[in-house]
């Protein structure tokens, strides 16, 4: 779950988007440079990237950070 901090950062959509690309990339320069393990934590991370940024992600809600 993300905090009132982690998502009044990510509210731009830019963010999310640029964040879950990386970890893409991530992931695909780890199985083409062979390494598997790490390959499945980067596929894992831009798994819970986009249950959060894109699924979960509520653009509307209140996140007042004091």
């Amino acid at each position: 779950m993300l905090s009132d901090s982690d998502r009044a950062f990510f509210l731009p959509k830019w963010r999310r988007v640029a964040v879950t690309l990386f970890c893409i990339a991530w992931s695909i320069l780890e199985w083409v440079s062979n390494e598997p393990i790490w390959a499945v934590i980067a596929a894992g991370i831009t798994v819970y990237c986009f249950w959060h940024f894109f699924y979960k992600f509520d653009e509307n809600e209140d996140s007042s950070v004091d």
